[in-house]
């Protein structure tokens, strides 16, 4: 549990996290997320930050140690994808009951689990989570994983972040933790070369990687590791070797691309993939970094080619959406990095923000979102569902774009709603991913079912008086497509 201690202090005092640094000595003890109160997980606690963090590491075996409801109340909560190993998809627990606690079969469980998974699937690796009921036991998960290690011929690692600890973002930069003492460096890679970059904090929600990787590939630009979107164990191992590194988000790995500045001396900065001015500016400084550590200076040239001839094709696909979105009002209720490039990629077309949430926001990206949107008005740490509704049945927005927790808000008020977070259908990153998302967003306003729904009910609709004709709204509305409905049925009858 010391060991435990002192990573959470040295993420807590994180000096890359501008949020951090800018309090003073005793607020910044306290960490860099508002603390769980007891028993609600507000959002995710650590184990769960940690699982998310790692799970897309897609061929390694991701084994709980801890009772069946942790491993089934966290697994396969994210939408990312696979371009092969499926391993990632399969649960593992030791599945620990009262009488394993009791009698202190805690470890000996847990190295048997990890036998069994050796033996059956033969994993590059095998990574061991913690979880508040084994940590407070007193299980040394890392002794465990040690004499496996050493017993098995595999990597079998441990991720020290049982939920009590923290919020769902400690658990994220626990695990980055886990993989700079752990996986990071464990494997020299034989082919490196000037060209080679790591994504961190990309998670290739519903494969939006894929839409970005081609670019790259286009350039001569190599991934060596996507950190953990759609990743492999060797890849993570041998990241060390990059050239450059890109932040997609700052709140999740901020400690790990410093780290790995530090260690390696691999230089890093922060952008998006959301929208066609992010993409861009994303691709030059991937670029500008290469050259700076060796890479040819005619990359410059290439990746400006590059970008011009892909806004071009986007900005025509997009002018098609312009009329029947401009003037389009949004309500964002998401955070993160999405708070201010999703803002700045749908005002390009002409679309208005009425408001973003920046409740899981770094200070950088406030800054961002207020030179993007010159008003802080349109900015909120949080709103309550009954103001989201308010805002919504009263019409001050046209869409909202949120995560699925907060859907109903929006169906309720018969106002259109597309999901923006982790469990969305769609790939909305790069260019091609910049259209598909305005296509979404045109395809949810200008769908049909929101003038039927606003429509008065049939049964709403009828005479007070007995002999009084129906109100013009009714008769025009709802009562005509009852009438309609039912003349069709009564023709179907009268065929028989």
């Amino acid at each position: 549990m010391s060991s435990l201690n002192t990573k959470i202090q040295d993420v807590f005092n994180e000096p890359a996290c501008e949020n951090n640094q800018s309090k003073d000595v005793k607020a910044r003890k306290k960490g860099c997320s508002k603390p769980l109160t007891p028993g609600a997980a507000a959002g995710g606690c650590a184990f769960d930050g940690a699982k998310i963090v790692l799970q897309p590491i897609t061929d390694v075996a991701h084994l709980i140690h801890a009772p069946l409801a942790c491993e089934g109340n966290s697994w396969d909560n994210r939408g990312t994808a696979s371009s092969g190993p499926t391993l990632w998809r399969t649960s593992f627990t030791t599945d620990l009951t009262e009488l394993d606690v009791v009698m202190g079969q805690g470890e000996r469980k847990l190295f048997k689990a990890i036998r069994e998974i050796k033996e059956a699937y033969a994993p590059p690796a095998i990574f061991v989570y913690s979880s508040c009921v084994t940590e407070l036991i007193g299980d040394d998960i890392e002794a465990v994983c040690k004499r496996a290690t050493e017993k098995f011929g595999l990597p079998v690692v441990p991720i020290n972040a049982p939920g009590f600890v923290g919020s769902k973002n400690l658990g994220n930069k626990l695990a980055g933790e886990a993989l700079l003492d752990h996986v990071i460096g464990t494997v020299e890679p034989d082919d490196t070369g000037l060209y080679d970059i790591n994504i961190l904090g990309e998670f290739n929600l519903s494969g939006e990687f894929w839409l970005v990787k081609p670019l790259l590939d286009r350039l001569g630009i190599r991934v060596r590791a996507c950190i953990p979107g759609d990743a492999r164990y060797l890849d993570v191992a041998s990241s060390h070797r990059a050239r450059a590194a890109m932040m997609v988000c700052s709140t999740a790995l901020i400690n790990l691309a410093r780290k790995m500045e530090e260690r390696w001396d691999i230089p890093f900065f922060e952008g998006s993939f959301y929208g066609i001015t992010d993409t861009s500016e994303a691709l030059r400084q991937i670029a500008g970094l290469l050259v700076n550590n060796g890479a040819d200076p005619d990359l410059l040239d290439r990746t400006e080619a590059l970008i011009a001839a892909e806004e071009a094709i986007a900005w025509k696909k997009l002018a098609a959406y312009r009329p029947w979105l401009q003037g389009k009002r949004v309500l964002l209720n998401t955070g993160g990095v999405k708070s201010w490039s999703v803002v700045h990629a749908l005002m390009e077309i002409g679309i208005e923000i009425v408001g973003t949430s920046v409740k899981k926001s770094t200070v950088e990206d406030k800054e961002r979102i207020k030179q993007i949107l010159k008003d802080e008005n349109h900015m909120f740490e949080s709103m309550a569902p009954r103001e989201l509704y308010a805002m919504l049945s009263e019409h001050k927005a046209d869409i909202m774009l949120s995560g699925g927790r907060t859907q109903f808000i929006a169906l309720k008020a018969k106002m259109p709603w597309l999901d923006i977070n982790q469990e969305r259908q769609h790939p909305y990153a790069g260019y091609d991913g910049m259209v598909e998302l305005v296509r979404q967003i045109d395809l949810a306003i200008h769908n049909p079912i929101w003038r039927q729904v606003r429509e008065p009910a049939p049964w709403d609709c009828q005479p007070a008086v007995k002999d009084e004709p129906p109100s013009t709204k009714c008769e025009t509305g709802a009562v005509n497509a009852f009438k309609k409905l039912a003349g069709s049925m009564a023709a179907d009858l009268g065929g028989c």
